[in-house]
């Protein structure tokens, strides 16, 4: 399982944090879908079904040996983007400190979908899988 739990001391810092720490990856996550749409056309829908197709465009861009560099962005998208599915499925919010996003499930769990969208690219993760353990509770 990829979860994290909340220390008192992180939890402090975070709540100050918390309502500004889902602008970002909203955003991140709304451009993913729209460049995936136009670009590739692929549609997303939020759901956690539709994770299948981000893990399989993820493997494709690292089959074509595209350059870490070049797809920085794409990945923190596709990232967000399963953060959001997540967000919208579960209740959970974004949370952030020191630039790092990151979601917490009501449980009290911490997922880092935009670390698992990288791990896809390097052939070690995927966020079908991650958002599945985030909805088991």
């Amino acid at each position: 399982m990829r979860a994290h739990y909340v220390t008192s001391r992180q939890g402090t810092a975070q709540q100050q944090t918390r309502p500004h720490a889902a602008a970002r990856p909203a955003r991140w996550a709304a451009d993913a879908v729209a460049v995936l749409r136009e670009g590739a056309r692929v549609r997303l829908d939020y759901s956690a079904p539709s994770l299948w197709r981000v893990d399989r465009v993820i493997e494709e861009i690292r089959r074509e040996g595209v350059p870490y560099d070049a797809v920085r962005e794409t990945l923190r998208g596709l990232g967000a983007y399963a953060g959001e599915v997540i967000v919208r499925h579960t209740g959970a919010e974004w949370w952030a400190s020191g630039g790092e996003h990151w979601i917490r499930t009501p449980d009290g769990r911490l997922w880092d979908p935009i670390d698992e969208a990288r791990r896809c690219y390097g052939g070690h993760g995927s966020l079908r899988l991650l958002c599945r353990d985030a909805l088991e509770q």
